[in-house]
């Protein structure tokens, strides 16, 4: 779930990751960093280890700090794979 998407103050979206399983999971966050018309500037993702029944905040740098004011909006992919 996206908390907060990245600005020229704040270079980093902010994700909150819930792992609804009984052990500890290794999550991949995916981010689209989209501009005013949609369209997608920058992909990227992260990853974060959740405990189980718990929930994790990932902070996700932009990739390119140079465009951080060109970005309108973030999109976060609704369900992280688990990795581990």
């Amino acid at each position: 779930m996206l908390i907060h998407c990245a600005s020229t103050d704040d270079p980093y979206a902010t994700v909150e990751v819930r792992n609804p399983n009984g052990r500890e999971g290794l999550f991949t966050v995916r981010v689209s960093f989209k501009d005013e018309h949609g369209f997608t500037m920058i992909d990227t993702s992260d990853q974060v280890s959740v405990s189980a029944k718990d929930k994790a905040t990932l902070r996700v740098p932009v990739a390119s700090a140079g465009r951080v004011d060109e970005i309108d909006h973030c999109e976060v992919n609704p369900r992280a794979t688990a990795d581990r």
